[in-house]
């Protein structure tokens, strides 16, 4: 796999990178050893696995379903928020593929079976996580 070819391994390395990036300066661990992030990381990458777009897919603030819970999206936006503008210095590839990415409005392709943009939640079945990462550190 390649992350010129492949929309959601590039979108998976860049996930793992924030999140590495966020765990290092917050946690002072590396992500395998931070349960939290780990359990972060995890659950990002699997739901875009499970994204019924697949490599048509916009950034998931641009996507008309939204696969992560409410606390989980919260956690995931505190992470780009703080790691964002660090990528760019660490990780300047992903970070302009990211930016090319984030430009797409809306998905390329439908998904197939012909549902509705109100059922296709149902298409992004995972594992639902419980934990949440701590705010106070």
């Amino acid at each position: 796999m390649s992350i010129f070819n492949d929309r959601l391994h590039r979108e998976s390395k860049t996930v793992e990178a924030m999140i590495a990036i966020y765990c290092q300066h917050h946690h002072r661990l590396k992500v395998v050893d931070c349960p939290e992030c780990s359990e972060l990381q995890n659950y990002a990458i699997d739901r875009l696995h499970h994204c019924p777009f697949h490599e048509g897919k916009t950034s998931c603030k641009n996507c008309p379903i939204h696969c992560y819970k409410p606390g989980i999206k919260d956690d995931v936006k505190r992470v780009m928020r703080y790691a964002g503008p660090r990528m760019m210095l660490r990780h300047p590839i992903l970070t302009v593929f990211h930016f090319i990415d984030d430009r797409r409005k809306e998905p390329l392709m439908v998904p197939q079976s012909g549902t509705s943009s109100k059922t296709l939640e149902a298409d992004c079945p995972g594992p639902s996580a419980t934990k949440v990462i701590d705010k106070s550190v």
